[in-house]
């Protein structure tokens, strides 16, 4: 069995793609049950503002890859023409280096976020909670945790990381200096409204959180000593406010220019800092044409994350290194199980003959004593297990496909594993019948 990848992020897509593509948290059960009906079973679909991508196992990656791109155009209602320039298709080990960087946050648009490791850790729970995942997805998730938590506590690539909700924080201040004297609108109460209201609270003299949920508003408004607004009365609170930080869930715009023209009215020219971090945007374009408007979205915080990159460096190649050991014991894992059917096929062949040689001598060992007779039974199991040793290794220690396929193939035709395998399916049919007649 192969991992198969297929994706795009922040690297290969612009928000105008992401945004069509993108699979809220509430869609993904749905989305896992669409992929299981084309032949993904075995998946997990990790969407967030700047990535959407599937992790799924088979026999068939190149098959299994056209499956999955095939079902998101679908799911989505997008052409294939729309998203293929910005898909990337990986499988194996690559696959698995992709994911581990992505814990680790060295493939973040702000290189060293904290918020997407819990969002790995969040894709996994939900496709093992609505479908169950196997073993070969389960092993390559929890490595990726492991690696995600090693990096940060290892190399210091964290440390002062700046997220998409810090980079808002340092955008105001570029734009208004001091904050100490600023107010603040937060749109939304899910993580990342959360999160920017966190860092913003730090800085400003104020935090008004607007939601359509007025009970997880409350709980978030009590965390940051802020205050609740109604939905509807969101644009009143931006007629005192400073700076509009925006990321709901909505499919739909929250602001539109009209919207806006109308606060602005209100403000008599001061002007607004305006973020975006909704995917899809919550913020009309348009906005950030009026003069008194500075709107800035996801993609616009690029600069920052190339000056958060130069201060990294050390901490990234360190990183990587321990990535790269990551995907090693990973991919070592894998290609030991391509070899155990023929591993357990060989051992049974060997088995029988040991059995039956013990069987046709039974008359002779008969004259012996009980504990020679174990003795003898444990002296044959250890030399079959001693002679099948090094094969084992050797088998498992192949790291190409092609040259496994072919051993072991080789492996069942020298010993007629296959025939062996007939036999034992024969008999097993032959006593399920004997099983119904009685």
């Amino acid at each position: 069995m192969h991992l198969v990848l297929v994706g795009l992020s922040h690297h290969t897509a612009p928000l105008e793609v992401r945004e069509r593509i993108g699979i809220s948290r509430s869609m993904v059960p749905a989305a896992l049950d669409r992929l299981a009906t084309d032949g993904c079973d075995d998946a997990v679909l990790l969407s967030t503002c700047n990535r959407t991508e599937v992790y799924a196992v088979a026999a068939d990656p190149a098959l299994m890859g056209e499956r999955i791109i095939g079902c998101l155009a679908d799911y989505r209602g997008v052409s294939r023409e729309d998203i293929d320039a910005a898909l990337y298709v990986r499988t194996d080990a690559d696959a698995a280096r992709h994911l581990f960087r992505v814990s680790a946050g060295l493939d973040s648009l702000v290189v060293g976020e904290p918020e997407i490791l819990g969002q790995v850790k969040d894709a996994y729970k939900v496709a093992s909670e609505s479908r169950g995942t196997g073993s070969v997805i389960n092993r390559l998730f929890h490595g990726a945790f492991a690696i995600g938590k090693r990096v940060r506590t290892d190399t210091g690539l964290a440390e002062g990381a700046v997220s998409l909700s810090y980079a808002a924080v340092t955008l105001a201040r570029k734009i208004f200096g001091d904050l100490a004297r600023r107010k603040v609108v937060v749109f939304g109460a899910g993580e990342m409204a959360r999160l920017s209201a966190l860092h913003f609270h730090q800085h400003v003299a104020g935090t008004t959180v607007a939601t359509r949920r007025q009970d997880r508003g409350e709980v978030l408004a009590a965390e940051i000593h802020g205050q609740v607004a109604p939905w509807d009365a969101r644009f009143d609170a931006l007629v005192d406010a400073d700076i509009l930080v925006s990321a709901t869930g909505s499919p739909e715009l929250v602001l539109t220019d009209t919207d806006m023209r109308r606060v602005l009215a209100a403000r008599r020219g001061r002007p607004m800092f305006v973020v975006d971090l909704a995917v899809p945007r919550d913020v009309a374009p348009e906005i950030g044409a009026l003069e008194e408007v500075f709107l800035y979205n996801i993609d616009d915080l690029r600069g920052i994350v190339q000056e958060n990159l130069a201060r990294r460096q050390d901490a990234v190649s360190k990183a990587e290194r321990l990535v790269n050991d990551e995907v090693s014991a990973w991919y070592a894992w894998l290609r030991s199980r391509a070899a155990i059917p023929t591993v357990v096929a060989l051992r049974t062949r060997f088995e029988r003959v040991r059995q039956a040689e013990l069987d046709r001598l039974a008359p002779r060992l008969a004259a012996l004593g009980p504990e020679a007779r174990d003795r003898v039974d444990e002296i044959t199991r250890l030399m079959v297990e001693k002679l099948l040793l090094t094969p084992t290794e050797q088998l498992k220690a192949i790291d190409d496909h092609d040259t496994m396929d072919a051993c072991s193939a080789a492996l069942r035709r020298l010993f007629a594993l296959d025939e062996d395998a007939a036999a034992a399916e024969a008999d097993r049919a032959d006593a399920a019948r004997r099983g119904t007649r009685r």
